[in-house]
């Protein structure tokens, strides 16, 4: 699980729970079945065991330790007041003695969640969020306070830095914007293989004034080849250490966040398939269902399957229109596979297209 880790740089975080959530998926994808309680202890457990810090990278993001020191530029232009929304950024100005006081409990009494401040939780609604919800995610932000666990629903508990990550690497000297940068753009491009300057940019949520000198550079030193790939009209580069071999087989169901289609474009050039989460859609015009799951098979994407947990139901499944004639097999295999790996009860297959 490591390795996965370390080679995708993420597992990105989301609030949704309909079959489980997404930061568990991606080592299952690429692992098979393997222990939720080996990601959450190093993500969440004591401060010996940590091999993950939570921070913004692309989206809420669990990251490996290392890539601390290479976020630390975001934190400080977060502490000035650089970034984030306008009532975020109004902390590092005229609110910043309120912030203050957060930091201040947290450091007196320990990790504590929104909910625990007076008036902390959140009004009914997404983005009615309370004064010290902003405050919070201002601190968090900027590298103030960062996750110690996470708790009932999912609830994030802040606490210090230097009280849940290993000393070690809070030591870590902290590189310069711009040599930061550069380790982040070598990063993407060891995690996609090959990829256009907005791919690279997109992994870790980088600016093109950010991301298009880290890119140069790193033609420079050779790390970035320069490559043409057939059907893309952008320029792409190619990692030197990519491996292209003569053939890929394999079978995976793919979380809507997982690094390979995340970035819906990308997905469209290099496996023709047009993927969109339809979670926000109006029930009825929903093309393929509310929690949809791509299903990779050998080189190709060939399925998508609308899924929930209980017994693992698949309310729909739509085959693409050149999807191999095993397709319904193997992809029965793979939805078992989940089905024992979330020890649920079996599967059931609703509507089949």
């Amino acid at each position: 699980m490591r390795r996965v880790l370390d080679r995708l740089g993420l597992f990105q975080i989301d609030s949704v729970n309909v079959l489980t959530r997404a930061h568990y998926l991606p080592a299952f994808s690429r692992l098979g079945p393997y222990d939720r309680a080996d990601l959450e202890q190093a993500a969440w457990g004591a401060r010996r065991h940590r091999r993950m810090f939570e921070y913004w990278a692309h989206e809420a993001s669990l990251l490996p330790l290392d890539l601390h020191p290479l976020l630390r530029w975001r934190m400080a232009r977060a502490e000035r007041g650089e970034i984030g929304y306008p009532a975020l950024r109004r902390f590092a100005t005229e609110r910043r003695q309120e912030a203050q006081c957060v930091l201040n409990r947290i450091a007196a009494e320990g990790p504590l969640t929104a909910a625990d401040f007076e008036n902390g939780a959140s009004k009914s609604g997404w983005w009615e969020w309370s004064q010290t919800k902003h405050a919070l995610e201002w601190l968090f932000w900027s590298g103030q306070i960062t996750t110690s666990t996470r708790r009932g629903s999912f609830a994030r508990v802040y606490d210090l830095p230097e009280r849940v990550l290993p000393q070690k690497i809070l030591a870590l000297p902290t590189p310069d914007a711009a040599t930061a940068q550069q380790e982040l753009i070598a990063r993407s491009a060891l995690a996609l293989g090959v990829a256009t300057a907005a791919d690279l940019r997109d992994y870790y949520r980088l600016k093109p004034d950010e991301a298009d000198h880290a890119l140069a550079a790193q033609v420079d030193t050779g790390l970035l080849v320069p490559v043409r790939v057939e059907g893309w009209t952008q320029k792409a580069w190619m990692h030197r250490d990519a491996r292209a071999p003569r053939k890929i087989t394999g079978a995976a169901l793919l979380a809507p966040f997982d690094p390979l289609i995340w970035e819906r474009g990308r997905a469209e050039r290099l496996f023709g398939f047009r993927y969109r989460i339809e979670i926000y859609v109006p029930q009825e015009k929903r093309a393929h269902g509310y929690y949809v799951l791509p299903f990779l098979m050998d080189e190709a994407l060939v399925a998508r399957v609308d899924l929930k947990a209980g017994l693992l139901l698949a309310h729909r499944i739509t085959l693409e229109p050149d999807a191999p004639a095993e397709t319904m097999a193997r992809l029965r295999v793979e939805l078992e596979r989940m089905a024992s790996w979330l020890n649920l009860t079996g599967v059931r297959i609703a509507v089949n297209i």
